[in-house]
């Protein structure tokens, strides 16, 4: 697939009150509000809750957003953790299973580093499907959704209806495009001296 999706807006996670559900799984999230707390927002997984810590001065937005955001850097932390070409292959064998009925069966899925201007490719004739290696680190939603993407390209071989239609069935198909979308976005900034990658509020 090409790295640069047709925009799309990714939803914002809605307040925090009390725990739900929320992120690349089914953990729950609980947001706790710290009055000692100035500028900084962590967030850590606790069995099977993740816990965002934020200034107890934020507005809904902002907690919104950070909420977002550090649930988004946690799954990225993860799956740059876990996901070497025999996970990938698994994870692409389970998808299958999961959202298209078990009919995609790759012959192979691997990471690689030549592939600047796609997020990910595929051979239907040979079953051979290639992530790029820019998609490591990136939240687990999203690289489930290049290699749907490309698992279902071994069904359909265009991008008509009948190729959107199987995409439809993962429930983060849009959120994924947005943060794609955001990726090639940024890339496109120049960078501002002294800006940082922290993880403070502006």
């Amino acid at each position: 697939m090409p790295a640069d999706p047709s925009p799309r807006t990714a939803p914002s996670p809605s307040s925090q009150p009390s725990p739900q559900n929320r992120g690349s799984g089914t953990s729950a999230v609980e947001v706790r509000r710290s009055s000692r707390r100035r500028r900084t927002v962590s967030a850590y997984r606790e069995g099977d809750r993740t816990i965002v810590l934020i200034p107890a001065r934020m507005s809904e937005a902002e907690e919104q957003r950070w909420v977002g955001v550090m649930l988004d850097k946690l799954a990225a932390q993860e799956s740059k953790r876990m996901l070497g070409d025999t996970e990938l292959a698994a994870r692409a064998e389970w998808l299958s299973e999961q959202y298209l009925g078990g009919r995609a069966r790759p012959a192979s899925v691997r990471w690689v580093t030549n592939q600047n201007t796609r997020w990910g490719s595929c051979t239907p004739a040979e079953g051979s499907i290639r992530l790029s290696h820019r998609l490591k680190g990136m939240p687990e939603y999203v690289v489930d959704y290049v290699l749907l993407h490309e698992l279902a390209h071994l069904l359909v071989p265009g991008h008509g209806r009948r190729f959107w239609e199987l995409l439809e069935a993962y429930p983060r198909t849009e959120r994924a495009r947005g943060y794609l979308e955001g990726v090639v976005a940024a890339g496109r900034l120049p960078h501002l001296p002294g800006a940082g990658t922290g993880t403070e509020p502006g």
